[in-house]
Protein backbone atom coordinates (compact mmCIF):
# COMPACT_ATOMS: atom_id res chain seq x y z
CA UNK A 1 0.00 0.00 0.00
CA UNK A 2 1.33 3.41 -0.96
CA UNK A 3 0.03 6.79 0.00
CA UNK A 4 0.84 10.37 -0.91
CA UNK A 5 0.01 12.68 1.99
CA UNK A 6 1.36 15.86 3.61
CA UNK A 7 3.46 15.75 6.74
CA UNK A 8 1.51 16.43 9.97
CA UNK A 9 1.85 19.82 11.61
CA UNK A 10 3.76 20.02 14.88
CA UNK A 11 1.57 20.68 17.91
CA UNK A 12 2.25 23.89 19.84
CA UNK A 13 0.88 24.75 23.30
CA UNK A 14 -0.71 28.16 23.71
CA UNK A 15 -2.63 30.14 26.34
CA UNK A 16 -6.06 31.75 26.05
CA UNK A 17 -5.28 34.45 28.68
CA UNK A 18 -1.46 34.62 28.80
CA UNK A 19 -1.39 37.86 30.83
CA UNK A 20 -2.11 35.76 33.93
CA UNK A 21 1.44 34.43 33.57
CA UNK A 22 2.64 37.77 34.93
CA UNK A 23 1.70 36.39 38.35
CA UNK A 24 4.71 34.13 38.02
CA UNK A 25 6.79 37.21 38.82
CA UNK A 26 5.08 37.35 42.21
CA UNK A 27 5.77 33.64 42.73
CA UNK A 28 9.44 34.20 41.91
CA UNK A 29 9.48 37.14 44.34
CA UNK A 30 8.06 34.91 47.08
CA UNK A 31 10.71 32.27 46.41
CA UNK A 32 13.49 34.88 46.53
CA UNK A 33 11.99 36.35 49.70
CA UNK A 34 11.96 32.93 51.34
CA UNK A 35 15.64 32.40 50.49
CA UNK A 36 16.53 35.86 51.84
CA UNK A 37 14.61 35.14 55.01
CA UNK A 38 16.56 31.93 55.53
CA UNK A 39 19.79 33.75 54.96
CA UNK A 40 18.85 36.51 57.42
CA UNK A 41 17.81 34.01 60.05
CA UNK A 42 21.15 32.25 59.70
CA UNK A 43 23.01 35.55 60.02
CA UNK A 44 21.04 36.54 63.11
CA UNK A 45 21.76 33.16 64.66
CA UNK A 46 25.48 33.63 64.13
CA UNK A 47 25.35 37.16 65.56
CA UNK A 48 23.51 36.40 68.77
CA UNK A 49 24.61 32.86 69.60
CA UNK A 50 28.01 31.94 71.10
CA UNK A 51 30.07 29.26 69.38
CA UNK A 52 29.55 26.71 72.16
CA UNK A 53 25.78 26.79 71.68
CA UNK A 54 25.91 27.13 67.87
CA UNK A 55 25.75 23.39 67.19
CA UNK A 56 22.59 23.13 69.26
CA UNK A 57 20.93 26.32 67.99
CA UNK A 58 22.03 26.23 64.35
CA UNK A 59 23.58 22.89 63.40
CA UNK A 60 25.71 22.64 60.26
CA UNK A 61 23.19 20.34 58.61
CA UNK A 62 19.71 21.53 59.55
CA UNK A 63 16.79 19.28 58.74
CA UNK A 64 15.93 19.87 55.12
CA UNK A 65 12.40 18.59 55.56
CA UNK A 66 11.44 21.96 57.07
CA UNK A 67 11.69 23.46 53.57
CA UNK A 68 9.12 21.08 52.08
CA UNK A 69 6.01 23.14 53.01
CA UNK A 70 7.40 26.30 51.43
CA UNK A 71 8.61 24.42 48.33
CA UNK A 72 5.22 22.73 47.90
CA UNK A 73 3.38 26.04 48.23
CA UNK A 74 5.65 27.78 45.71
CA UNK A 75 5.16 24.95 43.21
CA UNK A 76 1.41 24.99 43.87
CA UNK A 77 1.24 28.72 43.14
CA UNK A 78 3.22 28.16 39.94
CA UNK A 79 0.86 25.44 38.69
CA UNK A 80 -2.26 27.39 39.64
CA UNK A 81 -0.93 30.48 37.85
CA UNK A 82 -0.37 28.47 34.67
CA UNK A 83 -3.91 27.10 35.01
CA UNK A 84 -5.29 30.64 35.28
CA UNK A 85 -3.54 31.51 32.00
CA UNK A 86 -5.79 29.00 30.23
CA UNK A 87 -3.36 26.54 28.64
CA UNK A 88 -4.65 24.90 25.48
CA UNK A 89 -3.28 21.86 23.66
CA UNK A 90 -3.97 20.21 20.34
CA UNK A 91 -6.24 17.20 20.72
CA UNK A 92 -7.86 14.76 18.33
CA UNK A 93 -11.64 15.13 18.58
CA UNK A 94 -14.51 13.68 16.52
CA UNK A 95 -15.95 15.96 13.87
CA UNK A 96 -19.51 16.97 14.52
CA UNK A 97 -20.10 17.87 10.85
CA UNK A 98 -18.57 16.78 7.54
CA UNK A 99 -19.72 15.44 4.17
CA UNK A 100 -18.13 12.52 2.35
CA UNK A 101 -19.20 10.94 -0.91
CA UNK A 102 -17.82 7.48 -1.59
CA UNK A 103 -17.46 6.87 -5.35
CA UNK A 104 -17.07 3.23 -6.43
CA UNK A 105 -16.11 1.94 -9.87
CA UNK A 106 -18.46 -0.85 -11.07
CA UNK A 107 -17.04 -1.26 -14.57
CA UNK A 108 -16.57 -4.80 -15.91
CA UNK A 109 -12.91 -4.78 -14.91
CA UNK A 110 -14.06 -4.99 -11.29
CA UNK A 111 -14.91 -8.68 -11.84
CA UNK A 112 -11.18 -9.49 -12.06
CA UNK A 113 -10.06 -12.11 -9.54
CA UNK A 114 -6.54 -10.81 -8.93
CA UNK A 115 -8.06 -9.54 -5.67
CA UNK A 116 -9.90 -12.38 -3.95
CA UNK A 117 -12.69 -13.23 -4.40
CA UNK A 118 -13.17 -10.43 -6.97
CA UNK A 119 -12.26 -6.76 -7.01
CA UNK A 120 -15.91 -5.76 -6.61
CA UNK A 121 -16.65 -8.16 -3.75
CA UNK A 122 -13.56 -7.03 -1.87
CA UNK A 123 -14.46 -3.39 -2.53
CA UNK A 124 -17.97 -3.93 -1.19
CA UNK A 125 -16.71 -5.49 2.04
CA UNK A 126 -14.18 -2.70 2.60
CA UNK A 127 -16.69 0.04 1.77
CA UNK A 128 -19.15 -1.24 4.37
CA UNK A 129 -16.39 -1.35 6.96
CA UNK A 130 -15.53 2.25 6.03
CA UNK A 131 -19.16 3.27 6.60
CA UNK A 132 -19.15 1.64 10.04
CA UNK A 133 -15.88 3.33 11.04
CA UNK A 134 -16.97 6.90 10.31
CA UNK A 135 -17.89 9.03 13.29
CA UNK A 136 -21.62 9.81 13.75
CA UNK A 137 -21.25 13.46 12.70
CA UNK A 138 -20.13 12.58 9.16
CA UNK A 139 -22.75 12.54 6.40
CA UNK A 140 -21.90 9.76 3.93
CA UNK A 141 -23.15 9.48 0.35
CA UNK A 142 -22.60 6.86 -2.36
CA UNK A 143 -22.04 7.17 -6.11
CA UNK A 144 -21.52 4.20 -8.43
CA UNK A 145 -20.17 4.58 -11.95
CA UNK A 146 -19.40 2.64 -15.07
CA UNK A 147 -20.44 4.13 -18.45
CA UNK A 148 -22.57 6.61 -16.47
CA UNK A 149 -22.66 7.72 -12.87
CA UNK A 150 -25.56 7.46 -10.43
CA UNK A 151 -26.07 8.90 -6.96
CA UNK A 152 -27.32 5.86 -5.05
CA UNK A 153 -27.44 7.53 -1.63
CA UNK A 154 -27.39 11.26 -0.90
CA UNK A 155 -25.21 12.30 2.07
CA UNK A 156 -26.77 11.00 5.26
CA UNK A 157 -25.85 9.79 8.73
CA UNK A 158 -27.87 6.62 8.11
CA UNK A 159 -25.11 4.05 7.57
CA UNK A 160 -27.57 1.21 6.97
CA UNK A 161 -28.90 2.77 3.77
CA UNK A 162 -25.37 3.21 2.44
CA UNK A 163 -24.44 -0.39 3.20
CA UNK A 164 -27.60 -1.70 1.53
CA UNK A 165 -26.73 0.30 -1.59
CA UNK A 166 -23.17 -1.06 -1.52
CA UNK A 167 -24.55 -4.62 -1.41
CA UNK A 168 -26.72 -3.91 -4.48
CA UNK A 169 -23.88 -2.73 -6.75
CA UNK A 170 -23.99 -4.26 -10.23
CA UNK A 171 -21.29 -4.38 -12.92
CA UNK A 172 -21.68 -2.54 -16.21
CA UNK A 173 -19.59 -1.52 -19.22
CA UNK A 174 -17.17 1.41 -19.60
CA UNK A 175 -15.59 3.80 -17.09
CA UNK A 176 -16.79 7.41 -16.87
CA UNK A 177 -14.55 8.70 -14.10
CA UNK A 178 -15.19 12.36 -14.86
CA UNK A 179 -18.95 11.89 -14.72
CA UNK A 180 -18.56 10.17 -11.36
CA UNK A 181 -16.68 13.12 -9.87
CA UNK A 182 -19.24 15.59 -11.26
CA UNK A 183 -22.10 13.50 -9.82
CA UNK A 184 -20.43 13.44 -6.41
CA UNK A 185 -19.90 17.21 -6.52
CA UNK A 186 -23.55 17.76 -7.45
CA UNK A 187 -24.65 15.58 -4.52
CA UNK A 188 -22.43 17.55 -2.15
CA UNK A 189 -23.70 20.89 -3.49
CA UNK A 190 -27.33 19.85 -3.08
CA UNK A 191 -26.71 18.67 0.48
CA UNK A 192 -24.75 21.82 1.33
CA UNK A 193 -27.61 24.01 0.12
CA UNK A 194 -30.03 22.12 2.35
CA UNK A 195 -27.95 22.96 5.43
CA UNK A 196 -26.67 26.37 4.33
CA UNK A 197 -29.12 28.10 6.66
CA UNK A 198 -27.27 26.85 9.72
CA UNK A 199 -25.07 29.24 11.67
CA UNK A 200 -21.83 27.49 10.74
CA UNK A 201 -22.63 27.21 7.03
CA UNK A 202 -22.11 24.06 4.93
CA UNK A 203 -19.82 21.40 6.40
CA UNK A 204 -16.43 20.59 4.87
CA UNK A 205 -16.66 17.98 2.12
CA UNK A 206 -14.49 15.35 0.49
CA UNK A 207 -14.84 12.79 -2.30
CA UNK A 208 -13.29 9.33 -1.92
CA UNK A 209 -12.90 7.77 -5.38
CA UNK A 210 -12.05 4.07 -5.73
CA UNK A 211 -11.33 2.79 -9.22
CA UNK A 212 -9.22 0.12 -10.88
CA UNK A 213 -8.78 1.43 -14.39
CA UNK A 214 -8.38 4.25 -16.81
CA UNK A 215 -11.30 6.38 -17.97
CA UNK A 216 -12.94 5.10 -21.18
CA UNK A 217 -15.79 7.64 -21.43
CA UNK A 218 -15.39 10.14 -23.11
CA UNK A 219 -12.23 8.21 -24.03
CA UNK A 220 -8.93 7.01 -22.58
CA UNK A 221 -7.26 10.23 -23.76
CA UNK A 222 -10.14 12.52 -22.88
CA UNK A 223 -9.39 13.34 -19.26
CA UNK A 224 -9.04 17.01 -20.16
CA UNK A 225 -12.31 17.19 -22.09
CA UNK A 226 -15.23 19.13 -20.52
CA UNK A 227 -16.60 15.99 -18.82
CA UNK A 228 -13.24 14.29 -18.36
CA UNK A 229 -11.67 13.17 -15.11
CA UNK A 230 -8.94 15.83 -14.99
CA UNK A 231 -11.41 18.62 -15.78
CA UNK A 232 -13.68 17.34 -13.00
CA UNK A 233 -10.72 17.24 -10.61
CA UNK A 234 -9.93 20.89 -11.36
CA UNK A 235 -13.57 21.83 -10.76
CA UNK A 236 -13.44 19.99 -7.44
CA UNK A 237 -10.37 21.99 -6.47
CA UNK A 238 -12.20 25.23 -7.31
CA UNK A 239 -15.08 24.11 -5.11
CA UNK A 240 -12.61 23.22 -2.33
CA UNK A 241 -13.71 19.57 -2.41
CA UNK A 242 -10.56 17.41 -2.50
CA UNK A 243 -10.77 14.03 -4.20
CA UNK A 244 -8.85 11.28 -2.43
CA UNK A 245 -8.26 8.46 -4.93
CA UNK A 246 -7.64 4.76 -4.38
CA UNK A 247 -6.13 2.77 -7.23
CA UNK A 248 -7.43 -0.73 -6.50
CA UNK A 249 -6.09 -3.90 -8.08
CA UNK A 250 -2.88 -5.23 -9.58
CA UNK A 251 -0.95 -5.01 -12.84
CA UNK A 252 -1.76 -8.64 -13.70
CA UNK A 253 -5.55 -8.48 -13.43
CA UNK A 254 -7.58 -9.76 -16.38
CA UNK A 255 -11.17 -10.59 -17.32
CA UNK A 256 -12.80 -12.69 -20.00
CA UNK A 257 -14.66 -10.82 -22.75
CA UNK A 258 -16.26 -12.81 -25.59
CA UNK A 259 -14.06 -15.78 -24.81
CA UNK A 260 -10.80 -13.82 -24.77
CA UNK A 261 -8.71 -12.80 -21.77
CA UNK A 262 -8.29 -9.04 -21.58
CA UNK A 263 -5.80 -7.30 -19.32
CA UNK A 264 -7.31 -4.85 -16.82
CA UNK A 265 -4.20 -3.57 -15.08
CA UNK A 266 -4.66 -0.71 -12.63
CA UNK A 267 -3.95 2.82 -13.80
CA UNK A 268 -2.04 4.50 -10.98
CA UNK A 269 -0.96 7.47 -13.10
CA UNK A 270 -4.41 8.90 -13.82
CA UNK A 271 -5.64 8.30 -10.27
CA UNK A 272 -2.60 10.08 -8.88
CA UNK A 273 -3.19 13.00 -11.25
CA UNK A 274 -6.82 13.33 -10.17
CA UNK A 275 -5.76 13.49 -6.53
CA UNK A 276 -3.05 16.06 -7.19
CA UNK A 277 -5.26 18.30 -9.35
CA UNK A 278 -8.05 18.33 -6.75
CA UNK A 279 -5.84 18.73 -3.69
CA UNK A 280 -6.61 15.25 -2.39
CA UNK A 281 -4.48 12.22 -1.54
CA UNK A 282 -3.50 9.22 -3.63
CA UNK A 283 -3.52 5.63 -2.35
CA UNK A 284 -2.97 2.20 -3.84
CA UNK A 285 -4.37 -1.11 -2.64
CA UNK A 286 -3.76 -4.56 -4.10
CA UNK A 287 -5.88 -6.61 -1.68
CA UNK A 288 -8.96 -6.32 0.48
CA UNK A 289 -6.75 -5.97 3.55
CA UNK A 290 -4.83 -3.06 2.03
CA UNK A 291 -8.07 -1.43 0.91
CA UNK A 292 -9.41 -1.70 4.47
CA UNK A 293 -6.24 -0.03 5.74
CA UNK A 294 -6.67 2.83 3.28
CA UNK A 295 -10.29 3.31 4.28
CA UNK A 296 -9.33 3.15 7.96
CA UNK A 297 -6.75 5.90 7.46
CA UNK A 298 -9.21 8.02 5.52
CA UNK A 299 -11.81 7.43 8.23
CA UNK A 300 -9.37 8.76 10.83
CA UNK A 301 -8.65 11.85 8.74
CA UNK A 302 -12.27 12.53 7.86
CA UNK A 303 -13.93 11.61 11.13
CA UNK A 304 -11.52 13.40 13.42
CA UNK A 305 -9.82 16.75 13.52
CA UNK A 306 -7.13 18.42 15.59
CA UNK A 307 -8.42 21.25 17.78
CA UNK A 308 -7.03 23.45 20.52
CA UNK A 309 -8.83 22.33 23.68
CA UNK A 310 -8.63 23.45 27.29
CA UNK A 311 -5.68 21.81 29.06
CA UNK A 312 -5.88 23.59 32.41
CA UNK A 313 -7.35 20.69 34.39
CA UNK A 314 -4.05 18.83 35.03
CA UNK A 315 -2.38 22.09 36.09
CA UNK A 316 -5.29 22.94 38.40
CA UNK A 317 -5.31 19.46 39.94
CA UNK A 318 -1.55 19.46 40.46
CA UNK A 319 -1.66 22.89 42.06
CA UNK A 320 -4.49 21.92 44.39
CA UNK A 321 -2.74 18.70 45.48
CA UNK A 322 0.53 20.53 46.15
CA UNK A 323 -1.33 23.22 48.09
CA UNK A 324 -2.91 20.60 50.35
CA UNK A 325 0.43 18.80 50.68
CA UNK A 326 2.21 22.02 51.62
CA UNK A 327 -0.32 22.89 54.31
CA UNK A 328 -0.25 19.34 55.64
CA UNK A 329 3.55 19.29 55.75
CA UNK A 330 3.62 22.63 57.55
CA UNK A 331 1.27 21.40 60.25
CA UNK A 332 3.09 18.07 60.60
CA UNK A 333 6.64 19.43 60.72
CA UNK A 334 6.23 22.79 62.45
CA UNK A 335 2.71 22.60 63.92
CA UNK A 336 1.87 25.73 62.01
CA UNK A 337 0.90 26.87 58.56
CA UNK A 338 3.84 27.50 56.24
Amino acid sequence: MRTDRPAPDQAVMSFSTPWWLLLLLAVVALAVGYLLLLRRRRRDTLAFTNLELLDRVAPDRPGRLRHLPALALILALTLLTVALAGPTAEARVPRNRATVVLVIDVSLSMQATDVEPTRLAAAQTAAKAFADQLTPGVNLGLVAFAGTAAVLVSPTTDRASVKRAVDSLQLSESTATGEAIFAAMSSIETFSQSVSGTQDGPPPARIVLMSDGKQTVPGPDGENEPRGAFTAARKAAEAKVPVSTISFGTDYGSIEIDGDRTSVAVDDASMREIAELSGGQFFTAASEGELRQVYAELGEQIGYEMRQVDASRPWMMGGALLLVAGIGAGLALGRRLP
